[in-house]
């Protein structure tokens, strides 16, 4: 579709999104800081991770612009996800950590606003078109969302983040017979999960999870161990790992039952 964001269409009710992938600065990388730092937040390699939905029939949207750049699971608005809590901006200011990811002046209205017109916009064009396409033949379609972070970050959670954070905010954006069931695989599989807890689901899960109009949106949030040695403190000369299919073996399997039992709700009839 373009440079920057890659569309792979599939027949079966199921799409993965993965708006945190990119690492591309574009046009506006000499204004960071630190080019490293600008890139470090990466969901990295998670759609590396979900490769295999292709072969269950599921559509997969993902962009290479950096979430530095301007992050495409925020409110459009600017409006806080988590009032109250430390989050990063819509154009993030810091890292995760805290640390200005501009030496200089941060994006202004202007600026932000072409930021949307020229990457979230058409993002969210990409998405909803393949719900509607999705939705044209099948009576339910699940969006399921597609993340990761460091397991231990201070800044916006105490202690270590359980492996599989799913998100449906509060029940609001899926069938809780799906959340029922991906919960369920997240326990068989003997690793830490929680259901709504410190990740419940950001702007995508929140703007298109209506399961009265037969969309289904659920976020999966993965601690980074589950598939990758985590540093005890990343620097440019360990961070990112790279991406070792043999260590992801055990999640990838537990996610490809998460997948299947995703495409199978979504085939049930509603």
């Amino acid at each position: 579709m373009s440079d920057w964001l890659k569309v792979i269409e599939g027949d079966a009710p199921l799409i993965v999104a993965f708006p945190h992938v990119g690492t591309q600065l574009a046009d506006v990388g000499h204004l960071f800081a630190s080019e490293w730092l600008a890139r470090r937040d990466a969901d990295w390699w998670v759609d590396e991770l979900y490769a295999f939905a292709a072969d269950l029939g599921a559509t997969l949207v993902s962009t290479r612009i950096s979430r530095s750049v301007i992050d495409l699971n925020r409110d459009p608005s600017g409006a806080s996800l988590y009032p109250g809590q430390t989050t990063t901006e819509l154009c993030p200011t810091t890292t995760f950590d805290g640390e200005p990811l501009y030496s200089g002046e941060a994006p202004g209205e202007a600026e932000i606003a072409h930021r949307r017109a020229l990457w979230f916009d058409p993002y969210h064009a990409a998405l909803q078109a393949q719900i509607d396409r999705l939705r044209a033949v099948h009576d339910r379609v699940v969006l399921y969302d597609a993340h990761s972070i460091r397991s231990h970050v201070p800044r916006l959670f105490d202690g270590e983040l359980p492996q599989f954070n799913i998100g449906t905010n509060g029940g609001a954006t899926c069938d809780p017979t799906l959340a029922a069931a991906v919960e369920h695989i997240c326990a068989a599989s003997g690793e830490s999960h929680v259901l709504d807890g410190r990740f419940r689901g950001g702007w995508t899960t929140r703007h298109y999870g209506q399961p009265d109009k037969g969309v289904h949106a659920i976020q999966m949030e993965l601690a980074i161990r589950g598939y990758m040695d985590e540093p005890e403190v990343p620097s440019e000369a360990n961070w990112p790992p790279a991406f070792d299919p043999a260590r992801a073996a055990a999640i990838t399997e537990t996610l490809s039952q998460i997948m299947k039992a995703a495409r199978t709700f979504a085939l049930q009839e509603s």
